[in-house]
């Protein structure tokens, strides 16, 4: 095994180790939404409560996307995705003291710096791609970041299952500390064997070039953040409260289904290439970008309308949200490989900075609405924010470019 890898070449081993960062911080991260949100509904505290403490979470994820593409360019993201490890394992451990002291104000700077690491890492990574792959393999592109992407959320829903159940097994301390010694242990082999100045940029990187002048580039990234509102809108908070008040399911239970949804919206991604026409021998475009989001807005129109109307809520939520989940899944593909696409060769990370900055965006909105409207209005109400946001999605993408058929290779 170890004699394979060795002869494997330096790019694709150095893929290699990018992903075993990425993949091993995804578990944990998924992991620990998922504690918290089953730890403090367990202690009475209110979806609104709840959506406050991913408040910084979220908005330092906007910050540090936005920041931390500069830092990718000047530093190298070698060491941009080994900040984000350490500052992981920071967190976790923030979140072992003794009960007494995780009050809302520390539990809230735990999340913001997990926020910072997660998009650290996340921006590291991807950006990591682009410097792998020749610039004239788009369908080479295409096909790593769909796996790398697929393979993430995959574990992130395996993280979700793994949060509920070492919460029933352990309880809350003892699963934040067997997360930190994990990461502690992939940070330093991540230490020894990435590449160094992986990523730095050739010239000079002035900090007011954090924000995009591409244009393709600023439409993708409003599209992308009303895509993610829209799913976090009903995700993130709304919807594991709802299973467990109203369908009665236990922690294990809401970790399993939720598990299962992002595992498959995983693996969709994964072969999203596939999905979109890559056999044909094009890879996709602005066009493709527009009539998914079109196809999920109608989606989420069917289940909306459904929970409204409380026709088989178990079955239509359970059911309309796999749907939305595979359809999702290409979407957010689809926008992955594009943001890398259209990005510089030269400081990759400012552009896929900038555009994950409004991912960010998209989700530290969805959060707050998932808490809020939740609680004044219920899970339907999120339904109808999540298909206006989808509708505003496949109106901006209109102005995505297209192009006459890049051939894949």
């Amino acid at each position: 095994m170890i004699s394979a890898i060795a002869n494997l070449s330096k790019d694709v081993r150095q893929y290699m180790l990018v992903t075993f960062n990425y993949w091993n911080f995804t578990v944990t991260d998924g992991a620990l939404r998922m504690l918290v949100v089953l730890h403090f509904h367990q202690l009475g505290y209110s979806s609104l409560q709840i959506a406050s403490l991913f408040l910084f979470y979220e908005f330092f994820g906007v910050v540090t996307n936005l920041i931390g593409g500069w830092l990718g360019a000047k530093l190298g993201l070698n060491r941009t995705m080994n900040i984000g490890l350490a500052m992981q394992v920071g967190a976790l451990l923030m979140l072992a003291v003794p009960s007494a002291y995780l009050t809302v104000p520390w539990v809230m700077l735990a999340q913001a710096l997990s926020g910072i690491a997660k998009d650290l890492n996340k921006m590291s990574a991807k950006s990591a791609i682009k410097t792998l792959v020749p610039g004239e393999q788009q369908g080479a592109l295409y096909k790593w970041i769909a796996i790398l992407t697929g393979s993430k959320n995959a574990l992130k829903g395996a993280g979700f299952f793994i949060g509920g159940l070492l919460l029933a097994v352990v309880g809350f301390k003892g699963a934040v500390l067997a997360m930190a010694a994990l990461l502690a242990m992939v940070l330093t082999l991540s230490l020894a064997l990435l590449e160094k100045d992986m990523g730095k940029a050739k010239n000079k990187i002035k900090f007011k070039q954090i924000f995009s002048k591409s244009s393709s580039i600023n439409i993708l990234s409003a599209a992308r953040m009303f895509l993610f509102g829209a799913r976090d809108v009903w995700f993130v908070v709304a919807l594991p409260i709802y299973l467990s008040q109203v369908f009665d399911w236990d922690h294990t239970m809401v970790g399993g289904f939720l598990a299962l949804w992002v595992i498959a919206y995983g693996f969709v991604q994964g072969i999203a290439p596939k999905i979109t026409g890559k056999a044909k021998g094009a890879v996709p475009d602005g066009r493709a970008a527009m009539g998914w989001a079109g196809l999920l807005s109608l989606i989420t129109l069917g289940v909306a309308l459904g929970v409204q109307f409380n026709w088989q809520p178990e079955l239509t939520i359970v059911v309309g949200l796999l749907v939305f989940g595979a359809v999702f899944a290409v979407n957010s593909s689809l926008h992955s490989y594009l943001i890398v696409s259209y990005a510089k060769d030269d400081g990759v990370s400012l552009d896929v900075g900038f555009y994950y900055m409004a991912n960010a965006m998209g989700r530290l909105i969805g959060t707050v609405l998932s808490g809020l409207v939740y609680q004044y209005a219920g899970l339907a109400a999120c339904l109808w924010v999540s298909v206006a946001f989808l509708v505003v999605t496949t109106i901006i993408s209109i102005r995505l470019p297209a192009h006459s058929g890049i051939k894949t290779v």
